[in-house]
């Protein structure tokens, strides 16, 4: 797509999502949009059939490896990410709202055991989020629900902004004991206001996740020269 088109269909993303808004459905533009894209991926900005750049560049940074430990992409759209955790060697789970994303990224990766689930971000499954207070074993290794590695990009930027606060503590939620939170964002200044949709996120709304015991151990800013438009890169880990 040229970048008029790119922009186009973000622009189409923000009209459908006040559209929905008016009717007071919060998350049903997301199905909506995939579902005029019709199969092709080309109508969707953010789907490439490619794992995010940043966390790529991230992962491979860090030398990134699951040896078989539990992933939850959040919001998948079409699974790219999902199959980048899986073939790093994570056992991955990973959902999205729209079942029309859901399905495609079933069709897109069935050659793989990636559990693909249609599913509320606020109302998950029990075994996906963790206890707040695990019980103590002598090995330290049991869990009481929750992943080991938890991915989410771009998925908290697209919420309304009243509700980023209810968005981040359920993410937190899905965090195992011990397991580890990389978000990837736009980023924001703590004063500056977001003009549209996506709205950017800021180092004061990134700080709520340590409410949850999630402690930052990496914080990475990245200029992007596309849209002019910093990107937060983010690891954590539940710490208690």
């Amino acid at each position: 797509m040229t970048d008029d088109a790119v922009e186009a269909r973000r622009a189409r993303a923000r009209a459908l999502a006040a559209e929905f808004a008016e009717r007071g459905d919060t998350f049903g533009w997301f199905d909506a949009f995939y579902k005029e894209a019709e199969g092709d991926n080309g109508q969707i900005p953010w789907a490439d059939l490619e794992p995010n750049a940043y966390f790529r560049s991230w992962a491979e940074d860090v030398g990134l490896t699951g040896n078989g430990r539990t992933a939850l992409v959040v919001g998948c759209g079409l699974g790219d990410d999902a199959l980048y955790l899986h073939d790093l060697g994570f056992e991955v789970t990973a959902f999205d709202i729209s079942p029309t994303a859901v399905e495609w990224a079933k069709k897109l990766h069935a050659a793989t055991d990636i559990k693909f689930e249609v599913m509320d971000l606020f109302e998950p499954p029990t075994s996906w989020v963790a206890s707040k207070n695990p019980p103590a074993t002598a090995g330290g290794t049991d869990k009481a629900g929750g992943f080991d590695f938890v991915l989410e990009i771009y998925t908290i930027q697209p919420l309304p902004m009243e509700m980023r606060e209810r968005v981040v503590d359920s993410i937190a939620a899905f965090v195992a004991d011990n397991g580890e939170l990389v978000v990837v964002t736009r980023g924001r200044e703590d004063d500056e206001q977001p003009e549209q949709l996506p709205w950017p996120l800021s180092r004061k709304d990134l700080s709520r996740f340590e409410t949850h015991g999630l402690k930052p151990v990496d914080f990475r800013e990245i200029s992007d020269t596309e849209d002019e438009q910093n990107r937060f890169v983010v690891h954590y880990r539940k710490t208690f």
